[in-house]
């Protein structure tokens, strides 16, 4: 399920962190802020200032909750 763009501008205009999660493995998961998307991706601002593109339909959340778990 793709993340709706009311949620993506929800966390874009609060600047809220939020983890990504694209598989089992935590080391994966891309933290950052969300900057812009379009139909099939999301650009987050990681740490670091780098931008990264990734696709919609992974896991979007807040970073102060409790991650997710892909396979549910």
């Amino acid at each position: 399920m793709k993340i709706t763009d009311e949620q993506l501008n929800q966390y874009r205009l609060s600047g809220e962190m939020v983890r990504v999660v694209r598989d089992n493995m935590e080391d994966n998961d891309v933290k950052g802020i969300v900057v812009a998307w379009n139909e099939e991706q999301v650009m987050i601002r990681r740490r670091n200032r780098k931008v990264v593109k990734l696709d919609r339909s992974y896991i979007y959340e807040p970073v102060d909750e409790p991650r997710s778990n892909p396979e549910a």
